[in-house]
């Protein structure tokens, strides 16, 4: 196998990996003459002619990719040398550098520190990069955003302050995937002990939402994060507005209302934080779309 060969190997693999919001992009060398990997990861394994790759490799130029996550100031540069070639011994053949537009200095130097740990610990690895970005550095990355915006919220007037603190409540989660029929069923256990409504998005990617009273949703919240996921997020833990609230009255009476319910179908999902006033918390997760509507499949 060549070497350009085993870099889009290597690097598929990455592709294929990433969770919804993560991108991995070839950067060009020049605006004025992008180079042919676009190209090439837009159309590996399947339009690819193995037999031109060595003829491709003489004109192309050396790798650069970015891997970054929507939404989060922080992402990674990666520079592959031209020889490049995962699994053999001798210097890694490629560089990372982590870069951010409003990085501090010394959160940069953290970062960088982290990376050179990593790299050294993936060294002997039959894919390096691969194991590199997904098993270290997005994971990381994930966690520094959820610990920043936990930072902002404590940081911000307690809600115990705040007269729209007190009463309704909702919360929305979003993970990989849900299929287990073990958090199915907790999930449907803690909403009617709780008295919350709610659904669940089977499948993948997994979306849980619910609402109810602000003690309940919280304790509900705390339920969920105790078990365990793939890149569980808690996209907002928040009071419910009254105009949503009345929206529900109107809709039934209270114990009609006191259900959970399982979609398989993304339309719902969207749907639903559309009449919420909540639609970019999924449409920005690659969730359906703006358009999307409840005839829409998964």
């Amino acid at each position: 196998m060549s070497i350009l060969s085993r870099q889009l190997e290597e690097l598929n693999l990455l592709k294929h990996s990433l969770l919804p919001g993560e991108q991995l992009i070839p950067i060009p060398h020049t605006l004025e003459r992008p180079d042919d990997w676009a190209a090439l990861f837009g159309s590996y394994p399947e339009s690819v002619d193995p037999s031109r790759l060595e003829e491709v490799a003489q004109t192309l130029s050396p790798a650069h990719l970015r891997v970054q996550m929507n939404g989060v100031d922080v992402w990674f540069d990666i520079r592959l040398d031209e020889g490049y070639e995962g699994g053999r011994p001798g210097p890694a053949g490629y560089t990372v550098s982590a870069k951010g537009e409003t990085l501090a200095r010394k959160d940069q130097g953290a970062w960088q520190a982290f990376v050179r740990e990593k790299m050294e610990e993936v060294q002997d690895s039959e894919y390096p990069i691969f194991e590199l970005v997904s098993a270290h550095l997005l994971p990381h990355l994930h966690a520094w955003y959820d610990s920043q915006a936990e930072r902002r919220t404590t940081s911000s007037p307690s809600e115990d302050a705040r007269p729209s603190a007190r009463g309704h409540y909702h919360a929305l989660f979003t993970s990989h995937h849900l299929v287990s029929p073990t958090k199915r069923r907790s999930l449907q256990q803690w909403s009617m002990s709780l008295s919350l409504t709610g659904f669940a998005k089977l499948g993948h990617p997994g979306v849980i939402y619910c609402e109810g009273k602000r003690a309940q949703v919280e304790e509900f919240v705390a339920n969920v994060k105790a078990m365990q996921w793939l890149a569980l997020r808690l996209r907002f833990v928040e009071p419910l507005l009254e105009e949503f609230k009345n929206a529900r009255s109107a809709g039934g009476n209270e114990g009609a209302r006191r259900q959970w319910v399982e979609v398989e179908k993304v339309g719902e999902v969207v749907e639903e934080m559309r009449r919420l006033g909540r639609e970019k918390y999924v449409v920005e997760m690659g969730i359906g779309s703006a358009r999307t509507n409840v005839g829409n499949t998964k």
